[in-house]
C-alpha cells in the first residue's frame, strides 16, 4: 500500500529484456539508481512503486536496486517504454507510524492515459488527460483523487463525453515529481481510487441479491434516477 506521495525522483540505470542473472530470474529487469536515500532499510522482497507501479526488490546495494517487470505490467503500465537516463517517480511502500499525506493507493495500474495539453497558469499548470479506456471514466469524479505516475492527485474538470479530465499541479509538487518534465502525447500510468470500485461491487451485489424480490416499478424508477444522474454529471 502507498499514499501518492512521491518520496524521491530516480534515474533509470539499466533496462534488461532478459536478465539472465540470478536476480533477473530471465525476465524483464529495471535498475533504478540514486535511490539511496529510500534504501537505508531496504530489504529483499521489499516493494517500492516506480511510476505508480508496485514493484518488487530483488537486488540493491548502497545506490541502485533492482526490480523484475512481469509481461502483465508492461502491457498496462508505460514502464516498457523506459530508457536508461529516464527519470522516476519512487514511494517506498507505506509504514506504521507515518503521517497520511495523500490516498489509499495499491500501487495496481489500470492503465494508461494520454496527456492533451500543459497550460501554465501563475505559478501551476493545468494537464489535460485523455482516457482511451471507457471502463475507467466512472470513477473519475471532480474534487476526486487520482493516482497519475505514482502521484496522488486531485481531479478538478471530468468531460465524460469527450473523454478527458483535468488537474492543476502547484509549484511545490512540480518540484518533486517527472510530471512536467513530460510532453503532449506522452502516456502515463493512472490508478483510479480503489474506494470508488469497492462502493461500485458493494452495490452492485445489492442489487444482484435483490433482483428476484424487486418490482418492476422500483426497477424503473431506480433507472430513471441513475440516468438522470448521469445526464446531470455530463452537463
Amino acid at each position: 500500500m502507498f499514499t501518492g506521495i512521491v518520496e524521491i525522483i530516480g534515474t533509470v540505470a539499466n533496462v534488461n529484456t532478459l536478465d539472465t542473472s540470478e536476480s533477473g530470474g530471465k525476465g524483464w529487469t529495471i535498475t533504478i539508481k540514486d535511490a539511496s536515500e529510500i534504501l537505508d532499510d531496504c530489504h529483499l522482497g521489499d516493494s517500492i512503486a516506480i511510476n505508480g507501479t508496485c514493484l518488487t526488490v530483488t537486488e540493491f546495494d548502497k545506490d541502485t536496486f533492482k526490480v523484475g517487470v512481469s509481461p502483465e505490467t508492461l502491457k498496462k503500465t508505460n514502464l516498457g517504454e523506459l530508457q536508461v537516463g529516464a527519470k522516476v517517480n519512487l514511494e517506498r511502500a507505506m509504514g506504521s507510524g507515518i503521517r497520511f499525506g495523500g490516498h489509499f493507493v495499491q500501487g495496481h495500474v489500470d492503465d494508461t492515459v494520454s496527456i492533451i495539453s500543459i497550460v501554465p497558469e501563475g505559478n501551476s499548470l493545468w494537464f489535460k488527460l485523455q482516457v482511451d479506456n471507457n471502463e475507467l471514466m466512472k470513477y473519475i469524479i471532480p474534487k476526486g483523487y487520482i493516482a497519475l505516475d505514482g502521484t496522488s492527485l486531485t481531479v478538478c474538470e471530468v468531460n465524460y463525453t469527450e473523454k478527458w479530465f483535468t488537474f492543476m499541479m502547484v509549484a511545490y509538487t512540480q518540484g518533486h515529481v517527472i510530471m512536467p518534465s513530460k510532453n503532449p502525447g506522452d502516456r502515463v500510468n493512472i490508478e483510479v481510487d480503489m474506494l470508488g470500485k469497492y462502493v461500485e461491487r458493494i452495490v452492485s451485489a445489492k442489487f444482484e441479491e435483490n433482483s428476484l424480490t424487486t418490482s418492476p416499478q422500483l426497477e424503473s424508477m431506480i433507472e430513471r434516477i441513475v440516468q438522470s444522474k448521469l445526464n446531470e454529471m455530463k452537463q
